[in-house]
This record gives C-alpha cells, sequence and structure tokens, in this order.
C-alpha cells in the first residue's frame, strides 16, 4: 500500500503518544506500561513522518516494542502489514507470540514452513496478517524473490531490520544476507517508515548501518534518524575469573554452577567442548544439555524449551544460541572461553538480566582461545583468484550452476563458497536462480584493500578483549567503550568494582577428577559412506554411495584436535614448527588406552601404515610398536607416489577437490599381506575423512574383510 492510500487521522503529539501508550499497555499486559522517551521518539518518526531510523539500544530496552506499536497504529491508519527481517528462527517464535499479546497477527515464511507460504500470502492479500516475519535467507531465496517479495514491498506499511549490524561487515556477526536488505529498501515505494535496531553496534557499525538505510541511494545521513543510547545493564554484575589449566576451569564450573542464580547458558568456543562440559557437568549431577549448530534441529527445540522453563540449570552452547533467544529471568552466562571481541561478548552476555534484578556474567578465559580465534579468522573472504575462477566457471557455462556442481571446479568448502557466492550476488556479479547460480556478466572488483582493513579491526576487537580479561579497571566499562558508548562510567557492580566476588580456586581433588575426564583418551571416527558429487569434471570416476564392501568402519583417534583435555598436545604435536619424531610417551599410552577400551571386531590380524609426508617417522615407528604390543604383523603400507606436499590449507578446500588430490596418491606394496585379513589401518591425524576412505577401498579391493581406522588426532 503506497502512502497515498493511507487515512491518517490528525492528532495533536499528546494523543499521538497516549495511543502509543495503550498498545504498549496490550503489549506487555501492564496497565502502568509509559513509553521510554526514545522509544516514543522513534515510533513518531515513524507513524507520523514515515522516516527511517536506527535505534542502538541495549538488550531489553524494548526495541521491538517500538516496531510493534508503531505496526498497530499504522495498521489502524489503513497501512500494509509489517515486514520484519530477523536472523533466526528462534526470535521469531518469540516475536510471534508477543505480537499475538497485543492483537497483532504475525506470521512467519521460512524454510521449515514452505507448504504454509501460498496460505499465508493469501491472508496477506486478505489483510489478515499485520506482521510477516522472515530470515535474511529468503530474500534471495529464487521462488521468494521473484514471486512474493515484489508483492509485499508495493504493499508493506514498515520495514524492520532486526540485529541490523549484522548489515554491516564491520560488525562482529556480518551475514551476506543482510546485505540484500539495501536492494529491498531501494524498492520500496516512497513514504514506507523502515526501522533498524541493534544492541551491539559501535561507531563505525552505527554509521555504515545508517549509510546502508538511505532514503536517496547515495549514502547520504541527514534522511536517517539515528538514536544512540546508554548501554549500561544494570542488572549485570560481571567478573573474570583466570584459572591455568581447563581441568580447573571445569572443576571451578562444578563446584560453582549450583550457587549462580536461576538458569542460564554456559557457553563455549567448540561445539567439541560443549559435549565435554554438558557430560562432566551432569556427573557432577547438573541437568544440562549440550546445543550447538551440530544439534539436530529438534533436539535444539527441546532444549531451548528446557531452559525457557528452567528444567534444566543450564543450556552449554556455543554461539548458536545468541540473537533470538530472549528468556527474560536468565540469571547467568558464563563462559568457557572468550570470545574474539568485546561487542560480540556484550551481545551474548546481553542474553542475561533482561527481566531481574541481579544477572551473573562470568569469563573463566583460556589460553588456548587465540587458536580458535585464529581459525575463525583464517576463515574469511577468499582470495582473489578463487573468485575469478567462480566467476569464469559460472560465465563459461551453459545455464545455472548448483553449489556441488561448483566444488569440483572450485577449490573451496561449501560454507565458504556459499559465502562468497552470496557476496557476490548482492555485489551484482552473479544472481542465484533456480538451479543454481550464473554470472550476470556485470564488472566486478576485488576490494582487498577493504578486507585487509576488516582483519585489521578484528585483531584491534581482539586485543580488546584480551585487555578486558587483564583489566584492573571496570568491566562494563570497558565493553561500554568497545561500543563507542559516550556515557562509558564505572559500574559499581562488578569484581573490580566490588560489586561481585567469586571464589578463584578450585578443590584440588575436583581439579583431578575433571583432569582424569577430560583426559579419558578416544573419540570415534565416522567412516566416509558417499563419494562428492560431481568427480568426473576431475577425471575422477567414482560416484555414489561408497559401497559397503569398500568402506572402512568406524575408527578412534586419542582425541578431537578441540579437545579441551588431549586438544592441546596434539594441536602442539602438529604444529608447523614442531619437527617429526616419535609419538611423546603420553600420546603412546593414551592410544594403547584407547585401542584396549575399543576392542574393534573382527579383532585385527595386521597392522597397516599409511605413509605421512609431514610425519613419516611418526606414523612408521607407531605403526612398528603397536603390531610389537598387539602381537600381529606389520604387514604392509600404503605408499605415497606423490611426494610433493599437500596444499596449505587442505581441510579448507572442498570434498571434491580433497578426493581429487588423494584418490592416485597411494599405493598398497603387499596386497597379498591383506587379503582375507582384518586391517589395522594407523595414520598420523584426520581433517576430512578422505584419506582414510580412500585406503579403505585400496585395502577391501585387496581383500581386507575388515579396516579399523586408528590415529592420533581427529581435526
Amino acid at each position: 500500500m503506497t502512502e497515498t492510500q493511507v487515512q491518517e487521522p490528525q492528532l495533536d503529539d499528546g494523543s499521538l503518544r497516549a495511543e502509543a501508550e495503550g498498545h504498549l499497555r496490550r503489549l506487555v499486559g501492564r496497565d502502568d506500561a509509559r513509553l521510554r522517551d526514545d522509544q516514543w521518539v522513534a515510533i513518531e518518526a515513524l507513524v507520523r513522518d514515515r522516516r527511517r531510523a536506527l535505534v542502538v539500544q541495549r538488550t531489553g530496552w524494548g526495541k521491538s516494542a517500538v516496531y510493534f506499536v508503531a505496526t498497530a497504529m499504522l495498521r489502524a491508519r489503513g497501512a500494509g502489514p509489517t515486514v520484519i527481517v530477523s536472523p533466526l528462527l528462534a526470535l521469531m517464535r518469540n516475536q510471534i507470540a508477543a505480537a499475538e499479546r497485543a492483537g497483532i497477527h504475525a506470521a512467519t515464511v521460512n524454510s521449515s514452513n514452505l507448504g504454509e507460504w501460498e496460505e499465508i500470502y493469501d491472508r496477506i492479500a486478505a489483510g489478515a496478517v499485520d506482521v510477516l516475519l522472515v530470515s535474511p535467507e529468503r530474500l534471495n531465496n529464487p521462488d521468494f524473490r521473484d514471486r512474493a517479495l515484489p508483492r509485499l514491498t508495493a504493499a508493506t506499511g514498515l520495514v524492520v531490520v532486526d540485529e541490523a549490524h549484522c548489515v554491516s561487515d564491520w560488525g562482529h556477526d556480518f551475514r551476506p544476507d543482510y546485505r540484500r536488505i539495501r536492494t529491498l529498501l531501494a524498492e520500496l515505494p516512497s513514504g514506507v517508515p523502515v526501522l533498524a535496531t541493534t544492541a551491539t553496534a559501535n561507531e563505525r557499525v552505527t554509521m555504515d548501518v545508517a549509510e546502508q538505510l538511505s532514503v536517496s541511494g547515495d549514502r547520504r545521513l541527514d534522511d536517517v534518524l539515528v538514536l544512540r543510547g546508554d548501554l549500561d545493564r544494570t542488572s549485570l554484575h560481571l567478573a573474570v575469573v583466570p584459572l591455568p589449566t581447563p581441568a580447573a576451569r571445569l572443576a571451578w564450573l562444578a563446584e560453582n554452577l549450583g550457587g549462580l542464580p536461576g538458569s542460564g547458558i554456559v557457553y563455549c568456543l567448540t561445539v567439541a567442548a560443549t559435549e565435554q562440559v554438558a557430560e562432566h557437568l551432569r556427573a557432577h549431577g547438573y541437568e544440562v544439555a549440550a546445543y550447538s549448530g551440530q544439534t539436530a534441529e529438534p533436539d535444539r527445540l527441546a532444549a531451548e524449551e528446557a531452559l525457557l522453563t528452567n528444567r534444566v540449570k543450564a543450556l552449554v552452547a556455543t554461539s548458536a544460541l545468541g540473537m533470538g533467544f530472549d528468556k527474560p529471568d536468565l540469571g547467568f552466562v558464563v563462559h568457557l572461553g572468550a570470545p574474539p571481541s568485546p561487542i560480540a561478548y556484550y551481545q551474548q552476555v546481553g542474553r542475561a538480566g533482561r527481566g531481574v534484578e541481579r544477572a551473573s556474567v562470568v569469563l573463566l578465559p583460556g589460553r588456548e582461545d587465540r587458536e580458535v580465534w585464529d581459525y575463525f579468522a583464517s576463515l574469511a573472504f577468499p582470495a582473489e583468484h578463487l573468485v575469478r575462477r567462480t566467476l569464469e566457471v559460472l560465465g563459461e557455462a551453459d545455464g545455472p550452476v548448483s553449489t556441488p556442481m561448483l566444488e569440483p571446479r572450485v577449490d573451496l568448502n561449501r560454507t565458504r563458497l556459499e559465502m562468497m557466492l552470496k557476496v557476490l550476488d548482492v555485489d551484482g556479479a552473479v544472481r542465484r536462480v533456480r538451479g543454481g547460480w550464473v554470472a550476470t556478466g556485470q564488472p566486478w572488483v576485488y576490494d582487498e584493500e577493504r578486507y585487509e582493513r576488516v582483519t585489521a579491526t578484528r585483531r584491534v576487537e581482539q586485543r580488546s578483549m584480551l585487555d578486558y580479561v587483564t583489566t584492573p579497571g571496570c568491566r562494563m566499562e570497558h565493553l561500554r567503550r568497545a561500543l563507542d558508548d559516550p556515557g562509558a562510567a564505572r559500574c559499581g557492580r562488578c569484581d573490580n568494582c566490588g560489586g561481585l566476588s567469586l571464589s578463584t580456586s578450585v578443590v584440588e581433588a575436583d581439579a583431578e577428577a575433571a583432569r582424569a575426564r577430560l583426559m579419558r583418551p578416544g573419540v570415534p571416527v565416522a567412516p566416509r559412506k558417499q563419494w562428492p558429487s560431481g568427480m568426473a569434471a576431475l577425471s575422477v570416476d567414482l560416484s555414489g554411495r561408497i559401497p559397503a564392501e569398500e568402506q572402512a568402519a568406524e575408527g578412534r583417534a586419542v582425541a578431537n584436535a578441540t579437545d579441551l583435555g588431549w586438544g592441546e598436545q596434539v594441536r602442539a604435536l602438529f604444529a608447523a614448527e614442531t619437527p617429526d619424531g616419535e609419538l611423546p610417551t603420553p600420546l603412546k599410552h593414551a592410544i594403547v588406552q584407547v585401542l584396549r577400551e575399543w576392542r574393534p571386531e573382527p579383532r585385527p590380524d595386521v597392522v597397516v601404515a599409511m605413509e605421512s609426508y609431514s610425519h613419516p617417522l611418526l606414523v612408521e615407528q607407531l605403526a612398528s610398536g603397536l603390531a610389537t604390543f598387539l602381537g600381529i604383523p606389520f604387514a604392509a603400507r600404503l605408499e605415497l607416489l606423490d611426494q610433493s606436499p599437500p596444499p596449505s590449507g587442505d581441510a579448507e578446500s572442498n570434498s571434491a577437490q580433497r578426493l581429487a588430490r588423494v584418490v592416485a596418491r597411494y599405493r598398497l606394496d603387499a596386497a597379498d599381506a591383506v587379503a582375507g585379513r582384518s586391517v589395522l589401518l594407523i595414520d598420523d591425524r584426520t581433517l576430512t575423512g578422505w584419506t582414510l576412505a580412500v585406503a579403505a577401498r585400496h585395502l577391501r579391493l585387496a581383500g581386507a574383510t575388515a579396516v579399523h581406522p586408528l590415529v592420533v588426532a581427529n581435526g
């Protein structure tokens, strides 16, 4: 609906505010509720002036009240439905429930309700939907973009961009899909108001987002209302507890979790850590659940509900539990390991204390944190030659090319490839269509200078996070300064201000018990069961499901490289600066323990070693020693035919490229020695599983009855 169709009652500011506060009271269910001054300024700008506004306010301030109240008022004036772009389904579920309380009929279009889309569109056309929530990914779904989006942009009465810091590649949580919002805004009819909201934007990000909201399209700011508020969170009591080892940190958590108020979140930096920490806490009698991006969707929903209803003391989670999870009475947030920036940390701890007077926020930093930061920093925008190669492949194709069919031609794993394609799409160089991607032929410039500036900014943020850990000053003030809050001042509530006192010691017996649990070796190594798509393009004649008679059995590793226990030792062993040599004695004992507890069936008859480019001595001696220990022959080797070094960054390549590099790299030197026998296959580590898959196929085709891989490290 265009602006000329809206029937605007003539009201003075007092009457307009009274109307707004009436809607607010229905929304929150309280007769004494009143709008904050900046809430009213934003609502007035949207409803009366039809402006574009950016609201940067702390978590719990009431940003959603602004757009729900504005929606109710605009709908009363004949405007079309509000379109809210939200990042997570959890946020959508919570917001739909909030809207219904105020008599605002909301619906969502996302990947989980494809069958309902047409019915929802019909309800929108009939005026029965006041709010439509969509994920940013929907904005470039071909069906949604080409069929639904034009109808929505022509009819919408208000556009809301939630978690708007994701629009900016300077933000801590930049998402390429969010950049499509600028295209959506450019196509809106004149006079449609726009609201962007976030709790985590420093001055640079605020200006970048405001420029992208500009009506004129030339990144001018005079038509954007920016409301930045005080970012203090008076309910939060911050503390840092420095402890020397992962075991000490885990022991501290087990000793102190019960004393933390209510229920909360324990954040970890890796998926492996969430599983280890949750297991340890359950062994100490706590009701907890692990939660990560690898958790199945039904299990994630069940875990969220368990926390919302206080049926668990905590979720042990990665950052996958972040934006969109809303529990007003969340009593604590603990981090085992620091996020890479104070801005990301502020966003995560902001989950706590929204609806309670006091919440505890505790950081248990680790020496290994920087290794995790460095890994994620390595996943920056791909190098120019890989981008050019992608554009070349698409430009030469006769039609759309799917992401799986791009993988054999572009040496990037799927996550990075899809991220790059999304950026290219926003930049106009490619377009997503039914069946995949096509090149547009438009010129495109690799903005290396900007990517380098973003990388440099990330390093500054990491340094600031380290300073947060060691500062003798106020911790909340440090976070607020990182967010360029001009009102940053001592909070009087953190450990350095004297407002929170926590023990910084642990019972030695508890630390030893935690160490024993963390240092229990042995993790499964899942076998590959399906060859990657498109291998024919790389002249590799493998496709479809790997026949059962050519597969490895489930193997074992001492540890995942990201584990809290053995992880530090295996990372040091495989660090570039560590010379090849005999396996250290502690790891020898660990691998023997793994063998004793594993007991693979059928029991191995022979040992076979994978010849290693980087650790030939380690693998040779390990295979020989295990053969002696088990009393079975060291029967054969898979010899390296290509003695050139494997490409650096191989773990970031995609499956097709990885398989192509190893499929013809090995030769079994004594096929007769494995025929009719069960094989214990020894290698130093597995990163992707494809080397072990190729080795197992060689051995099974040579007549091996089973192949049991055993490696030092997984990942």
